[in-house]
């Protein structure tokens, strides 16, 4: 069998008939050349966000599977859509769902991972010279009920598909020309990477860049995944996701990234006691929510104060769950605020260099930014700062690195 390529389109990709046509012309353009391809697809445009709308305007809180079944039918109509697009251009393909191609997933509706992918039906349709169209972002769990990878999830889709038909390359196509040092619509000098670690992307991912999903990239470095993420706009070179090398220490920031989609909690005079903490986080991890950043201040009194973070988009849940925590506990109450993002530095050249940390609370003290909350690991650094400022934030810091284009 000839060499296979993944390449995955996202929703801006294929918004239109026209961009859909265009993704047809790429793909099969890769076909003459001698490759067998995997394209992985997402729904058209804000097909998911509109779902999700309905959904809501129905139930105020649906239930998970139900959203499951409504989200995954978006990508069911682009692959079969892209695959018209491939018939009238004189080209074998055929659209397939995640279902159909065998990608089996665990039963957690709405945020699903992948346990395998059975290469079955997948190699049989390239060995008959098929281009193969899976929709991404969803799979089957073993009970056969349609789950989906949560938001990003086609990414994960591309970057398995990748792995276990052993691809060349994983291309990941955008509506941006690769990875920039700063989001380009708020920082007009972003410069372009033309490589990135998958360490650095990894947390660049995970602190809010919405070019990768954070766990695709993850399986992409553990398995050592060749990514290139480009446009699907042009044929420019994109960014290249390697593995690290020394000479990428030599840079001390690689990129500013931003997430506006934080909420900060805070349970009141907790009491000071071995366990109490253990109590509650253990609690928010029962019932899937994810913490982020923790701060628990110093006890004067027998109580102190615990705050911490979490993804904006369960902060009704975590509310009604740190109030039955703060009950059952005997703290004072919970306070919740929802203005805050999130800025972040990235780098691995942070290894081996110092000063990162004060250039950084220096470009937010040259714009009068309050600093809510910090948080650190080997190649980064975060702070919580109030929701209004953080463009402007983002902006100095940028220039205080001199990330900008030469």
């Amino acid at each position: 069998m000839r060499k296979i390529i993944v390449q995955k389109y996202g929703g801006s990709s294929v918004a239109d008939t026209k961009r859909i046509r265009n993704v047809a012309r790429r793909v099969v353009g890769y076909r003459k050349k001698g490759c067998n391809v995997v394209v992985v697809v997402s729904a058209l445009g804000d097909t998911t966000d509109e779902l999700l709308e309905l959904a809501h305007s129905i139930v105020r809180r649906p239930s998970d599977r139900e959203l499951d079944m409504l989200i995954s039918t978006g990508e069911q109509v682009s692959v079969a859509l892209l695959a018209m697009a491939m018939h009238k251009l004189g080209r074998e393909a055929i659209s397939l769902t995640g279902a159909q191609v065998g990608i089996i997933t665990d039963a957690k509706h709405t945020r699903a991972r992948i346990l395998g992918v059975n290469t079955k039906r997948l190699k049989a349709e390239l060995k008959k010279g098929k281009i193969v169209i899976v929709a991404g972002f969803q799979g089957t769990s073993l009970d056969r009920e349609i789950t989906t990878l949560g938001r990003g999830g086609s990414d994960m889709t591309a970057v398995a598909l990748a792995k276990v038909l052993d691809a060349r390359v994983c291309e990941i196509y955008t509506d941006v020309e690769g990875v920039y040092t700063a989001d380009p619509r708020i920082v007009k000098d972003a410069k372009k990477l033309s490589t990135i670690s998958y360490d650095e992307m990894l947390e660049l991912a995970s602190l809010g860049a919405q070019v990768l999903q954070s766990r695709s990239v993850e399986v992409a470095s553990k398995f050592n995944i060749p990514i290139h993420v480009r446009s699907s706009f042009n044929n420019k070179e994109g960014t290249r996701i390697i593995k690290e090398v020394k000479a990428m220490e030599d840079v001390l920031v690689r990129g500013v990234a931003v997430n506006k989609n934080e909420a900060k909690l805070t349970i009141c005079d907790v009491p000071d006691k071995p366990g109490v903490a253990a109590k509650i986080f253990k609690t928010l991890a029962d019932n899937d929510i994810n913490v982020d950043m923790i701060i628990q201040n110093i006890s004067r009194t027998g109580a102190t104060d615990v705050s911490f973070t979490i993804n904006g988009a369960d902060l009704a849940k975590t509310l009604r769950c740190a109030k039955d925590i703060s009950r059952n506990i005997k703290a004072r109450g919970v306070t919740h605020d929802k203005n805050i993002a999130k800025v972040s530095v990235v780098g691995v050249g942070m290894r081996s260099h110092s000063g990162v940390a004060s250039k950084m609370f220096k470009a937010l003290a040259s714009k009068k930014i309050n600093i809510e909350m910090i948080s650190t690991s080997e190649i980064k650094i975060s702070c919580v700062i109030d929701k209004r400022r953080v463009n402007e934030a983002v902006r100095a810091i940028h220039r205080e690195f001199r990330l900008a284009k030469q």
